[in-house]
């Protein structure tokens, strides 16, 4: 059996850990959820709520886990999702980058509206 062809993975993602996304292709179109997971190296993300399986389980006592059907989340792929703005605006993400030399200091922007996406800390 020939093996399955993948697509390579995308250059850069910029979404990272906790961004709330909107889903803008597949079966869970319009959705909106908090990025779980980022996989770099296949180019997907985990997001609560979204692209719900069914597991099937097995009882394991030692493990205190009860067996049944369990749902959770799978991966989605990154070109199905965009970043939402503070306002709920779906959007592209841009970099600008301030200062120069060594102490420049890259911020992630919004394109849409140029609202900077990362959080103050």
């Amino acid at each position: 059996m020939p093996k399955k062809k993948q697509a390579p993975p995308p250059k850069t993602i910029r979404i990272r850990k906790n961004d709330t996304v909107k889903v803008i292709a597949g079966k869970d179109k319009g959705k909106t959820g908090r990025v779980l997971e980022v996989n770099r190296s296949n180019g997907r993300l985990l997001v609560e709520g979204v692209n719900l399986i069914k597991r099937h389980t097995k009882p394991n006592p030692s493990k205190q886990i009860k067996g049944g059907i369990a749902e959770r989340e799978a991966s989605i792929h990154v070109s199905n999702v965009m970043i939402l703005t503070s306002g709920g605006i779906a959007t592209r993400i841009g970099v600008r980058v301030e200062g120069t030399g060594s102490n420049a200091v890259r911020t992630r922007v919004a394109r849409k509206t140029g609202e900077t996406l990362d959080k103050k800390s």
